[in-house]
């Protein structure tokens, strides 16, 4: 699906601001048709936002149900002829739209765009009502899953099998746009660069809809024609091609014109591939620093913010960081954009988390969840066909931008449970005929080892979650080492040929909470755990990636494991750094000899992370022989930093 743009031939008008809102906790607005006129006792409510926490009561932040948007839109008199779409870039999770009193068109999943052709609708130069109903509940058959009870009170709850907060509502934009009536419907871009050559290929796809000629044009930086063809499908080639590369983007835009449409796709030159327990980039070993994060901040939720992604990304910079992953769900396209034009590197992932009844029996505090994890009565047929659904949708977004290099369909699934390959081995298959030119993953969670995983040998890449040293071996880090880098060394002796990267890691810890020893949930314990971490990564040779979990603290249900949300960022909610920041800005820097410049430029030995002056003395490593490899040691000097 295409992103909306505004040129000659395009006009786009953002709908935010102020809408009118109401909560429907009795679900009666559907049968009362509460679309059909102005939506009674209704209050003012800012669109993007999740509803939850922006009012000063328990009932919005609990709320479990429909939830009801309208407002007056005012459709400019000049777009007379032109074809007009209304887009939603998300909904979380269920949506049904109106305009006026037509439904137009409804969604399920709560981190994708949906839009709908309203042209037979709309008047031009008239204003009409646009409503909307959000659903957030969450069951067997949503992805995520969850389950809603009903208490003796007659209260309903949504329980949730993910550790953070079910923030609801409209988080992203929401968009009015048109096109000419013979329009560029869909642009699928792949490319490959040739290190060897410098040469450069840009695979392009367009689907149109209306008679015309189609015309594609390859632009340079400075916006010169560079390649050109008159069909609708084909390759361009350059003998010589800057490539997209981490730390050092470079986009091209390929220009597609059909009959009077025109639309612009910024590109990319890269290639990606994972070879003999590497990952390339550019046909080079990336070794992957950075986090595991969450839309999420005080007041707006999982809303959308630019302001807040400049200083995320600022913090990526400061940090040493060079990737993320989109844990557990879809980011705003706008995050993906600047990542293209800032050289960050990106996991991708679906909203599949909460596939794990030992885990969410802990979280939604529920005795009676089925036993039977795959069966129908729990994630059956319906939630795969759901997953596929989710699958399809973040591929058709997201499928142009280079700094994504890798899909991860699931987070956290149980994978031991008879019936688990049967489900995933099906969306493996289907994410990799999708898309062949990207490595697919399912992150794996601590419980399941690698004889039991039924699903990685079917994965290019094998992302592990651990927490040695918190969740298991807690408070006694010389333990922790050693079982870290055992772990490590079994996943690798399974799986020989697939690199690792350690997608999660690390310790809740409270702002100013310190110790003279370093104790569980002081700033002094997690800065430990993190440096005992990457003294592990360094010892063994598969591993080509380190993501902590998590950038900052962020929000989840209320439970006696979290003390206002969950605390293991390593900056504060508000983007404070706690003591383990510097740790890591250290560790990330001293990685990466070569700021700024192109992984192919960065030639010096990678030097050892020295330890801050104020950090204190690790628990002694235990014994083990070294595995820095030649290979290893180019992945390392060829981690570039986030360009700012």
């Amino acid at each position: 699906m295409l992103k909306p743009i505004e040129n000659a031939a395009r006009a786009l008008k953002n709908l935010g601001g102020l809408w009118q809102f109401r909560l429907d906790a009795q679900a009666r607005g559907h049968a009362e048709r509460w679309w059909r006129g102005a939506l009674a006792e209704a209050r003012e409510i800012a669109v993007p936002a999740s509803y939850n926490d922006l009012y000063a009561d328990a009932a919005a932040r609990d709320h479990v149900g429909d939830a009801w948007y309208q407002t007056e839109v005012f459709v400019p008199r000049a777009w007379a002829g032109e074809r007009i779409v209304l887009r939603f870039d998300a909904a979380t999770h269920h949506a049904v739209v109106w305009l006026d009193q037509t439904e137009v068109m409804r969604h399920e999943g709560g981190y994708t765009p949906f839009e709908a052709d309203v042209t037979a609708l709309v008047k031009p130069g008239s204003t009409h009502r646009l409503t909307v109903c959000v659903n957030n509940e969450l069951s067997f058959q949503t992805i995520p899953p969850g389950r809603v009870t009903t208490l003796a009170d007659g209260r309903r709850r949504q329980l949730v099998f993910h550790d953070f907060f079910n923030y609801a509502g409209l988080h992203r934009p929401v968009w009015l746009y048109t096109t000419p009536q013979a329009h560029v419907a869909d642009v699928t871009v792949r490319t490959r660069w040739n290190a060897d050559s410098g040469a450069g290929e840009v695979e392009f796809d367009v689907a149109t809809v209306g008679e015309g000629a189609t015309r594609v044009r390859l632009l340079d930086a400075n916006g010169k024609a560079v390649a050109r063809a008159a069909r609708p499908r084909g390759t361009l080639a350059l003998a010589q091609a800057t490539p997209w590369q981490p730390g050092a983007a470079y986009l091209y835009t390929l220009e597609v014109t059909h009959g009077n449409d025109v639309y612009t796709v910024p590109v990319g030159i890269r290639s990606v591939e994972v070879r003999d327990a590497q990952f390339l980039i550019n046909g080079r070993p990336f070794y992957f620093t950075g986090f595991g994060k969450h839309e999420d901040s005080a007041v707006r939720g999982k809303a959308h913010d630019d302001a807040l992604m400049v200083h995320d990304y600022a913090l990526l910079n400061w940090i040493g960081a060079n990737s993320f992953r989109t844990s557990h769900y879809p980011y705003a396209e706008e995050v993906l954009d600047y990542a293209d034009r800032h050289g960050i590197v990106v996991i991708d992932e679906t909203a599949a988390v909460g596939f794990n009844m030992e885990i969410a029996r802990k979280l939604s505090g529920a005795a009676d969840l089925p036993d039977e994890l795959y069966s129908e009565e729990a994630i059956g047929s319906r939630t795969q066909a759901a997953h596929l659904q989710a699958i399809r949708e973040l591929v058709a977004r997201d499928k142009n931008h280079p700094s994504v290099v890798m899909w991860s369909i699931a987070n956290e699934p149980d994978l031991r449970p008879a019936g688990s390959g049967e489900y995933f081995a099906p969306l493996v298959a289907a994410t990799k005929e999708l898309d062949p030119t990207r490595p697919v993953t399912v992150v794996n969670v601590m419980m399941v080892g690698p004889e039991q995983d039924t699903v990685a040998a079917l994965q290019d890449v094998i992302c592990l979650n651990r927490y040695w040293g918190w969740y298991a071996e807690g408070g006694d880090l010389v333990a922790a080492e050693q079982a870290l880098e055992a772990d490590l060394r079994a996943w690798a002796a399974r799986f020989p040929g697939k690199p690792i990267v350690v997608t999660e890691y690390g310790a809740d810890t409270m702002p100013g909470q310190h110790g003279v020893v370093p104790e569980m949930w002081t700033e002094e314990y997690q800065a430990e755990l993190l440096a005992m971490h990457g003294r592990v990564f360094d010892r063994v040779g598969a591993v080509v990636g380190e993501q902590v979990w998590n950038f900052a603290d962020f929000a989840t249900s209320q439970g006696i494991m979290r003390v206002g949300g969950n605390r293991k960022g390593v900056f504060t909610r508000d983007r404070q750094p706690k003591r383990a920041a510097h740790v890591l800005r250290q560790r990330w820097h001293a990685l990466c000899t070569v700021p700024g410049l192109p992984a192919s430029a960065a030639k010096p030995a990678a030097p050892k992370a020295a330890r801050p002056e104020a950090a204190p003395t690790p628990p002694a490593a235990p014994a083990a022989k070294a595995d820095t490899t030649a290979r290893r040691q180019t992945a390392r000097r060829n981690a570039p930093k986030v360009a700012a």
